[in-house]
């Protein structure tokens, strides 16, 4: 297998010395380039490929902001990682959509290793054959819907109140009733009336309004023939997994940003079979015909009619939408565990968990195969005892969907 081209851009010399002594042990997995400013880096990036692009934020000329985001126009398959430091809050503003993870600087070496194998597992997936062959088939993927990515600008401004996010939501009339209906189900256990899109943001929170508004516009935008699957039973499978998937982080993390991507990698998870069913309705059915007939898991049965899975296409979809690096990687490797480099809990292990032991309570609802948890990645992270407790966290988010789905 090749290995993965790696370019350092910083416009300080010594940083850039100190990146190569620290990433030396690397050399044989990495093939590592430096450049002393954006410039130098477009430059390099004419000349030849490269799977990540590691940038400094601020440097004279073109700053790291405005290098990324050529980037992403033109090699938006590139993965885009910025260094920046804590006064550099409005440039991050700037940078969200474009860019796929920040690390602080300083660095820590270990950290920034971890990032690059787990980078690297990533582009395999991305960049193989079988997935381009996919999606030059399917031709001009959906675009990342327009109410979602207005929530999304507001939220991350310097000057974002509820008032606005309510106001944005309510000029989509279709979707402030649906949020509302949502909302006002038993999904979410919220037993006074929500009356108005500003109310329900106040009840649930702005990360939690945001995937469902993203969640409601994708399966609202994206049309399958329902004689292949339920729509209806799709989308509440995805958002369930995410509040199952939430829920697990949570118990096992107090860390706020990988509690919020479980929830929504949870509710994305199977965006990659909707564009498939979608796009590619008759193949899909064989997909189906494979998986029941030779009793191999959908995922598998996606593999052998297309070349790659559903997973993957999801990952790559969400990836040109600007997402970040732990959310792509979570609907990537959901279901394929031991092509990712684990060291500790993530969204990914999360998402994972929460999808298994959905199915696990909802046979009837599983093609082919069941999947079954990695219990070689549990216990090399000695997770086997938690898996109880998760359960009993599924059990209790299929009761609230089941009366959720009932009221629809």
């Amino acid at each position: 297998m090749d290995k993965k081209r790696v370019l350092f851009v910083d416009d300080e010399p010594n940083i850039l010395d100190g990146l190569r002594r620290m990433l030396r042990s690397l050399r044989n997995h990495y093939d590592m380039h430096f450049a002393g400013g954006g410039r130098e880096a477009l430059e390099l990036m004419a000349e030849d490929r490269y799977d990540v692009v590691i940038s400094d934020m601020r440097m004279p000329g073109m700053d790291g902001a405005e290098l990324l985001e050529k980037i992403q126009q033109q090699y938006p398959h590139t993965i885009r990682i910025m260094l920046t430091g804590q006064a550099d809050e409005q440039s991050i503003m700037r940078t969200i959509g474009v860019v796929h993870q920040f690390l602080a600087k300083p660095c820590d070496p270990e950290l920034l290793k971890s990032i690059l194998i787990q980078t690297a597992a990533l582009q395999n997936i991305l960049s193989d054959g079988g997935l381009k062959d996919l999606i030059s088939q399917i031709g001009t993927l959906p675009s990342l819907p327009a109410t979602y990515d207005k929530l999304r600008k507001i939220i991350n401004s310097v000057d974002v109140n509820i008032d606005m996010l309510g106001a944005i939501i309510e000029q989509d009339m279709a979707m402030s009733a649906k949020v509302l209906q949502l909302v006002n189900s038993a999904f979410f256990g919220i037993y006074s009336k929500v009356d108005s899109p500003t109310r329900a943001v106040q009840l649930l929170g702005l990360e939690t309004i945001k995937v469902l508004v993203l969640g409601l516009e994708i399966f609202t935008q994206i049309k399958i023939p329902t004689t292949i699957l339920s729509l209806e039973t799709l989308w509440f499978h995805s958002l369930t997994v995410g509040k199952i998937a939430k829920a697990i982080a949570a118990r096992e993390s107090q860390d706020n940003d990988l509690i919020g991507n479980a929830f929504l990698a949870g509710t994305l998870h199977d965006i990659g079979k909707l564009v498939l069913v979608s796009y590619l309705p008759e193949k899909y059915k064989q997909a189906i015909a494979v998986a029941q007939e030779k009793n191999i898991s959908l995922q598998d049965a996606e593999q052998v009619i297309f070349g790659a899975s559903q997973s993957a296409i999801g990952a790559y979809l969400i990836g040109l939408w600007g997402f970040s690096t732990p959310i792509i990687e979570a609907i990537c490797f959901q279901s394929a565990l031991d092509s990712y480099p684990v060291t500790s809990f993530t969204p990914a292990l999360a998402v994972h968990a929460a999808n298994v032991l959905y199915y696990r309570n909802r046979p009837e609802e599983i093609i082919g195969r069941r999947m079954e948890l990695n219990l070689r990645i549990l216990e090399g992270l000695d997770l086997q005892d938690r898996v109880g407790e998760w359960q009993e966290l599924c059990l209790q988010n299929l009761q609230t969907e089941t009366e959720g789905q009932k009221e629809e």
